[in-house]
């Protein structure tokens, strides 16, 4: 009682409910339902009351009993009047019945193993034509569905019957009794459409025996009272949950459609939420109505906002793109700060994904950077950047736009580093260019006044530090791009006001920058334009989750591990990812394309991580590309063990640079690797005998990619796999062969450098994989395979799966 002690009530009540006289006992159970739950301990004292009066002659001391059953039946109490209550619904009195139906309810929820004793009683429920019955049943029917999906194969034999009853409620005319602002029953006719949605799944014969019945349901079902409307949307529902015909789900999304042109907030949000989770099944007829959803974005209640927002993202596709944007841009421009950062994101994967052509893709990312640029996340700007990269013949353009941007606003982070990153690529494009127009407005651009843009944004007031560093690499890249000598003059001095700054990173740039001027010689070499990025393809899933429908996966995957970005920071793919057991652990393998390419990289990493690439080159080895500074790569991410070459120098000397550092860096982290692989043991095994036979894994464009697994002699736990490449010249030369393969987190992966990277027509290339499976669980690889097909000059990208291998493979 309002969190007042009632113990002192208790058994008062006790008392009251175990009197023979029925105002006694209607108070007494009265009391006992509202001051006893199922974890009061005088709970216990009730069973035997209950059982008494389960069993009296008088049918409303039975009702009494059976209501306080359906409400504070414990787990212990429902094993003891389970038999009484598995009898009360065979009773011939439509009240007992009816709650013994709810009291049975209330059993099997307590005690789920007890419902096989009323799958007989509740078929015969359906066959009631008391509605009061018949709604109980239907519930506790339904319940015993949701619990044991084993029992929709029993009662899927009723489906013609509620079909039938559904027609009688639909066609009959008007019954005081059951009528409810003029439908007949409509709580009945919910629970039905309920029931039948659940039976109906997966079936192809029980939904053709309800197509007729929703079709009329949906039809003859007033829709403008929310009694029709609560109908109409469990038709809906019904209808795409089960294997409806085509028109059928059309007429559904329709009722949506109507649905939001309601005035009824409620309506609209259900209407909202039940389009984006059927617009993956219907989204042609959900297009339809796009009009009315791009309305509700200026709803004034913020959950239709949110709802029509997510709904509009999943009706992108190539034939709308430009409209549906425009429409988001618009709103962004008036959403609320909460909205900003998911609308960039997602606009953007919209963009890369749809976009009819690059100026109008550049376009599209630079009205939003302008328009919500303080929100942008960092990967949304590294995808902008690198579009622009590979945008060659819009470098011009792009550059020209973003300066005139930057003139005109400097409060948007996200335009700034933007802007300040494509000024410093490509400013000798802009200023060679001289004046353009941009907006009915011309502007001059000269290398005094592109220096004198970046000095003001380092005085204005919206700068950071994460904007200085920007600016100050942007400055330098211009040293070399730019002439004049007083813009030179002027470069050196902003450079050199900041060897004095208070933040350490601003300081070290720039002392470090310049000294670059000490080093006029190879300054323009190491200036010189960034090379242009590798496209990143995100694979999205249509998730229509709260955050995301269509664009954007779970957030709650992590991020990449360390092994990843230090991967990504040398160039290399990695096909990594966490989050679950099934989740595979990448093992990268770069492959270049020449020999001399090979020593040359090897001896580059070698130098990089502090190890003598030169006494590794002349050791005699089958596989010298794996042995260099490949494997210095592989012993600072930990994956590979085996016997490591002695480091050139074991600590850096004293005056050591950031490179280095980093090689110091490299020597000292754990070697966390496992014994059974080991470096040595790979380049031993890298000579196997080639084998004929193997299991195909992938086939396409005249590649043929197959395994040939082996266990290893001396571990058993290890199979070693020999890749083929075979080409059969159906496309010519294939050559950038690039293969990376995945295994599960149980399982660790190597794998040695392929034998060439040009597959030959009628010609087969190899390459080794070891993994090692200490759990000898079933072998699954992931795999990615790019190269370029010669005869039309096209770059192939493809992901691949193949497991496990047939039993006795190896």
């Amino acid at each position: 009682m309002l969190g007042y002690p009632a113990h002192f009530g208790q058994m008062e009540c006790l008392k009251l409910a175990a009197s023979p006289k029925f105002v006694d006992k209607r108070l007494g159970y009265l009391g006992i339902m509202l001051l006893i739950d199922e974890k009061t301990e005088v709970l216990t004292l009730v069973t035997n009351s209950l059982k008494n009066d389960l069993n009296h002659h008088n049918m409303y001391i039975v009702g009494l009993a059976l209501c306080t059953l359906g409400n504070i039946s414990s787990s212990e109490m429902a094993r003891d009047l389970c038999s009484e209550v598995e009898k009360l619904l065979g009773s011939s009195n439509t009240y007992i019945r009816k709650k013994a139906a709810l009291a049975a309810l209330r059993i099997i929820r307590r005690v789920p193993e007890l419902h096989e004793n009323f799958i007989s009683k509740s078929k015969a429920l359906l066959n009631d034509r008391s509605h009061g019955v018949l709604v109980t049943g239907v519930t506790l029917i339904t319940e015993m569905c949701q619990q044991h999906p084993e029992n929709v194969q029993l009662f899927r034999k009723a489906v013609p019957l509620l079909v039938r009853h559904l027609k009688n409620l639909v066609s009959a005319g008007f019954s005081p009794e059951h009528d409810v602002t003029g439908v007949t029953d409509p709580f009945l006719q919910v629970k039905i459409l309920r029931l039948m949605r659940i039976l109906a799944k997966n079936d192809q014969e029980a939904s053709d025996a309800m197509n007729d019945i929703l079709a009329q349901v949906a039809t003859n079902t007033e829709s403008t009272k929310n009694v029709g409307n609560s109908i109409l949307y469990e038709t809906v529902l019904t209808i795409m949950e089960i294997q409806s015909e085509a028109g059928l789900r059309v007429l559904a999304v329709n009722i949506l459609g109507k649905f939001l042109s309601n005035r009824d907030n409620n309506i609209r949000y259900v209407a909202l939420e039940t389009l984006n989770k059927t617009v993956g099944m219907e989204t042609q007829a959900v297009q339809r109505h796009r009009n009315i959803i791009l309305d509700c974005l200026r709803d004034g209640d913020i959950s239709i906002r949110r709802r029509a927002l997510e709904l509009s993202f999943a009706l992108i596709n190539e034939g709308n793109v430009r409209v549906l944007t425009r429409e988001l841009l618009a709103f962004l421009e008036v959403a609320d700060s909460e909205f900003k950062q998911s609308m960039t994101y997602k606009i953007s994967l919209a963009a890369e994904r749809f976009a009819p052509n690059k100026r109008w893709h550049i376009d599209t990312m630079l009205r939003m950077l302008k328009l919500a640029g303080n929100f942008v996340r960092e990967e949304v700007l590294a995808g902008f950047i690198r579009l622009v990269a590979q945008s060659s013949e819009l470098h011009q353009y792009t550059v020209q736009k973003l300066y005139a941007s930057l003139k005109r606003d400097i409060s948007q982070e996200g335009l700034v580093l933007a802007s300040v990153w494509v000024i410093g690529e490509y400013g000798d494009v802009l200023t060679t260019s001289g004046s353009f127009e941009d907006e009915n407005v011309t502007m001059e651009a000269n290398e005094t006044s592109v220096v004198g843009l970046l000095e003001s944004i380092l005085m204005g007031p919206y700068v950071n530090q994460l904007t200085r560093e920007y600016v100050m690499t942007a400055l330098i890249k211009l040293s070399s791009r730019l002439n004049e000598a007083s813009v030179q003059a002027k470069i050196k001095d902003i450079l050199q006001r900041h060897t004095t700054s208070m933040e350490v990173e601003i300081q070290q740039r720039a002392v470090e920058y310049m000294n670059m001027f000490s080093f006029d010689d190879i300054r323009p070499a190491v200036l010189e334009r960034m090379p242009v990025p590798e496209t990143r393809t995100i694979i999205q899933t249509n998730n229509n989750g709260p955050d995301s429908p269509a664009l954007e996966r779970s957030s709650n995957r992590p991020g990449p591990s360390d092994q990843d970005l230090l991967l990504d920071l040398m160039g290399v793919g990695t096909a990594s990812g966490g989050g679950s057991n099934d989740v595979m652990e990448a093992s990268p393998q770069v492959q270049k394309a020449t020999i001399p390419q090979k020593s040359q990289n090897s001896d580059l990493l070698a130098d990089l991580f502090g190890t003598s690439g030169s006494s590794e080159q002349s050791t005699s080895s089958p596989a010298p590309a794996a042995a260099s500074g490949g494997s210095a790569l592989l012993d600072l991410l930990g994956d590979i063990a085996g016997e490591k070459s002695t480091p050139a120098a074991s600590t850096p000397p004293p005056y050591a640079t950031g490179l280095d550092t980093l090689a110091s860096l490299g020597q000292s982290l754990p070697n966390s690797r496992s014994p059974e692989l080991s470096g040595a043991g790979l380049q031993a095994n890298n000579s196997l005998p080639p084998v004929s036979n193997g299991h195909q894994a992938y086939s396409k464009n005249g590649l043929t990619i197959s395994f040939v697994p082996s266990r290893d002699r001396n571990n058993g736990s290890i199979i070693n796999i020999q890749v083929h490449f075979q080409n059969n010249g159906s496309q010519g030369t294939i050559s950038g062969l690039q293969f990376q393969a995945a295994v599960p987190k149980s399982q660790k992966l190597q794998m040695a450098a392929a034998s060439n990277s040009t597959v030959d027509p009628n010609s087969t290339e190899k390459q080794l994989m070891r993994i090692h499976n200490p759990q000898q669980t079933a072998v699954k690889l992931r795999l990615r395979i790019s190269y370029i097909l010669s005869s039309t000059g096209q770059r192939v990208d493809d992901l691949a799966e193949f497991g496990p291998f047939p039993e006795g493979a190896f």
